[in-house]
């Protein structure tokens, strides 16, 4: 733990005075610093920390009371603590006027060595002590921001692990982990309180010919491009995933009515089809490609997600075996 030698801060107007206390208290193991007026022992306390301060009370123009008031008004000075050297120690009302003023002892002149030497011992202890508590206390305060810290990054590590683990990397969306818990999530809604949801899977339509011809970052850059125009055409409420390769889902909250169900959709197929300004290989192209998608509709009579799920499957199938690019619903 680092040290520093205490200052003693010692205020009389008298030379002989502070020579004497110098002599006095040449060996307690503190440094020792004058001042000959109460101007300049105020002065000494804006620069300096002083573990004591032994003040005069009788000196010209501010006296040792006037000093101790303005220094307790301090709020960086008010816990220093200030022994009164007097002559009038034996009066009781300068005695209660420097309890008053801020004093926590007083010292009678003509001075006692052992007395002086003793009380400055004792709150040069006093003072050590305070010293290794706030530093104690500092330390731990540091300790406590870098636990903090490694909280708040230990989270943020548990947090990125979390969503690599239910998101994919190449897009951002859920992946078919998380797919499969919303699911089964909208299932469980779906029972409670009848609320009906649909699910819509999607194949892109030509999207082998653009990863094998411009090769895999075009391909790459436009399942981004693909999940970017997904996300933009569903609600915050819906889900969109990525199933794998070029196999997205969709899972559309509050279905009731089959109608704007499938003109959503029809939307979607338009919007997936508009060409894609992409940098291949070699580079800038415009990706043409269409989406599939077939749609199930949950009903208090689906078996299981996975029976959602096929049925979806069988209406893409029917898509595609139709010339793709289109919708279909499925039948339960």
């Amino acid at each position: 733990m680092t040290t520093s030698i205490p200052k003693i801060l010692v205020v009389d107007d008298t030379h002989a005075n502070l020579v004497a206390m110098r002599r006095l208290l040449a060996d307690c193991g503190a440094e020792l610093v004058e001042a000959s007026s109460g101007n300049e022992a105020l002065s000494r306390c804006l620069d300096q920390q002083f573990a004591l301060i032994l003040l005069d009370v009788n000196m010209p123009d501010m006296d040792g009371f006037e000093v101790a008031a303005i220094l307790g008004e301090a709020e960086q000075l008010r816990d220093t603590p200030v022994i009164f050297v007097t002559a009038a120690y034996a009066d009781d009302i300068n005695r209660l006027k420097g309890y008053r003023s801020g004093a926590v002892d007083y010292i009678a002149k003509p001075i006692n060595d052992v007395i002086l030497q003793s009380k400055v011992r004792v709150f040069l202890e006093l003072h050590s002590a305070r010293m290794q508590l706030q530093q104690a206390l500092e330390e731990l305060s540091t300790r406590n921001q870098q636990l903090q810290s490694e909280i708040a990054e230990r989270q943020r590590i548990e947090a990125k692990v979390r969503h690599q683990a239910t998101h994919d990397m190449l897009t951002g969306l859920p992946n078919r982990v998380l797919f499969h818990d919303r699911l089964r999530a909208a299932i469980q809604r779906g029972v409670n309180y009848g609320l009906p949801f649909a699910l819509a899977l999607i194949d892109i339509d030509g999207f082998k010919a653009v990863n094998d011809t411009y090769g895999h970052p075009a391909g790459d850059a436009l399942l981004q491009a693909i999940s970017g125009r997904l996300s933009h055409h569903v609600r915050t409420n819906d889900t969109v995933a990525r199933l794998g390769g070029d196999e997205f889902a969709l899972i559309f909250q509050d279905a009731s009515d089959i109608a704007p169900l499938m003109q959503r959709c029809q939307d979607i197929c338009d919007v997936l089809a508009q060409p894609y300004p992409l940098q291949g290989e070699h580079g800038a192209i415009l990706a043409h490609v269409s989406a599939s998608i077939g749609i199930s509709l949950w009903s208090e009579k689906t078996e299981s997600d996975e029976a959602l799920i096929q049925a979806a499957d069988r209406a893409l199938y029917q898509v595609k075996d139709h010339g793709k690019n289109g919708c279909v619903l499925a039948s339960l």
